[in-house]
């Protein structure tokens, strides 16, 4: 999926983005469950975000009350006594995971038709499905102390058109991040001028982002290490530790040595062709990214932006750089 506004000048901060953080959906979510988000990894990446980006005492903000709760756990009389920490900008944009995926899937989604009643039903079911999860991430997020604000692609007008982005206003991303907030995106089901509506990746989102935005770095949060040569789970698989991208896009694995390959770079996360090649558009841009285990120190260091410019040789994920020809 392709981005129509390429030319549109980068957007000004009040303060520099330092980094777009994709949560891939395998990681915070439990794969062979119908919509089960995986906890201690979702509580585990939350604190990681928060100890790379923020510093301060940790005041929860969540004061909701929870099922099972008599009241809440958050104690507001002695928030007023806080001083303001001091944080980065950047942003979260999240995967569905085991969520969304069934409903788009059954009703066809992506395909469009919004004429046909299983698709319009579909699109209001995946909506739903993918929105909980969002408000259970920013939940998470502001237990651990981080002010985090949810957006919805589709709620903010984004667009597509023969499943192109078409139209994508990022000025609540931008005022909500002005503001000291931290936005908090998804994959989503969005209009599309063509087929009537389709879906919008977040990887698709995190690409339009950084060329509008231009983050120091991005990093992929997955379920496995990095991208490997093979299915990691088959023996010898080898992971690919530098994969560089030429003026033109085109890329390249250069560490390890190509000949030691056993054939194309692959993962077990589903749609990893799109996901070097939305990597690699963004590396284009001079903008380092970043493929790495969840919840790992290796993810801690490439969060910190400790593996820029030149990867430790103990440090395990995938650094996606610009290099020209």
């Amino acid at each position: 999926m392709e981005s129509r506004h390429e030319n549109q000048p980068p957007i000004s901060l009040f303060k520099p983005l330092r980094c777009i953080v994709k949560l891939g959906g395998a990681a915070i979510t439990c794969k062979n469950e119908l919509e089960k988000i995986n906890e201690e990894n979702l509580a585990a990446v939350s604190a990681q975000l928060r100890e790379a980006f923020m510093s301060g005492d940790v005041i929860g903000m969540d004061w909701s009350k929870r099922p099972g709760q008599l009241d809440l756990s958050v104690n507001v009389d002695h928030i007023g006594d806080q001083s303001m920490w001091d944080a980065k900008n950047f942003i979260v944009v999240h995967g569905a995971g085991s969520f969304g995926h069934f409903q788009a899937s059954k009703s066809g989604v992506h395909k469009g038709g919004l004429d046909q009643f299983l698709v319009k039903a579909g699109f209001v079911a995946t909506r739903i499905s993918v929105t909980s999860l969002n408000m259970e991430i920013v939940r998470a997020l502001a237990q651990a102390g981080i002010p985090s604000i949810g957006v919805s692609p589709f709620s903010c007008g984004w667009t597509t058109d023969k499943r192109n982005v078409a139209s994508a206003d990022i000025s609540n991303v931008a005022k909500a991040l002005d503001s000291g907030f931290i936005p908090v995106l998804h994959g989503d089901a969005v209009l599309d001028h063509s087929q009537g509506c389709t879906i919008l990746s977040g990887d698709v989102i995190i690409r339009h982002m950084a060329e509008l935005l231009r983050p120091q770095y991005v990093v992929f949060l997955t379920d496995v290490f990095g991208v490997y040569d093979r299915p990691p789970t088959e023996p010898d698989a080898v992971l690919l530790k530098e994969i560089a991208v030429d003026e033109d896009g085109n890329w390249r694995v250069v560490n390890p040595a190509p000949e030691t390959m056993h054939r194309e770079a692959h993962d077990t996360t589903g749609g990893m062709v799109t996901k070097i090649s939305e990597a690699a558009a963004i590396a284009k841009l001079g903008i380092d990214v970043y493929i790495v285990k969840a919840a790992t120190e290796h993810s801690l260091k490439a969060l910190k932006g400790e593996v820029q410019g030149k990867i430790p040789h103990d440090w395990l994920g995938t650094a996606i750089f610009f290099m020209r020809k």
